[in-house]
């Protein structure tokens, strides 16, 4: 595949407004570690290669290990992954799926007590962000590099 557009360099304003989402999500008292893995598991899902790429990387940067990297796919089917990151790996795919899923109060019974009201709004965001960038990413044909 060819890359279709620099959207960075075409929409230098709208991008600058995405950074400041992802700024907000930096500024949370969200766990680097747990960003990085919701970010994986919505690229995952979107079949976003850039993003993977990244997030991959940066995850391995904020001290994830390789087992639980190449099993976030099938964090259900593991043992590697604490029940806070379950609930936010489990919100990230229901929120990624909204459309399939309207968010059904069943997971939102698991996930909100593992999280402060903050910390919810914040995942959201987050989760909402990445999917955006996924769109971007994918839209446009960004590549790994």
């Amino acid at each position: 595949m060819e890359p279709r557009l620099n959207f960075f360099k075409s929409g230098p304003e709208a991008m600058k407004a995405m950074a400041g989402l992802d700024q907000q999500i930096a500024r949370s008292g969200l766990e680097k570690s747990l960003v990085e893995l919701v970010r994986l598991r919505a690229s995952q899902m979107n079949g976003c290669a850039y993003c993977i790429d990244v997030h991959t990387a940066d995850a391995r940067k904020a001290g994830e290990g390789e087992r639980r990297l190449a099993t976030v796919a099938v964090w259900r089917e593991t043992p590697f992954f604490n029940e806070r990151e379950r609930a936010a790996l489990e919100w990230t795919e229901s929120v990624t799926r909204v459309a399939d899923t309207r968010v059904p109060d069943d997971v939102w019974e698991r996930v909100q007590p593992h999280f402060t009201p903050a910390e919810l709004v914040d995942l959201t965001l987050l989760v909402n962000t990445i999917n955006a960038w996924n769109r971007f990413a994918i839209a446009f044909r960004k590549m790994p590099a």
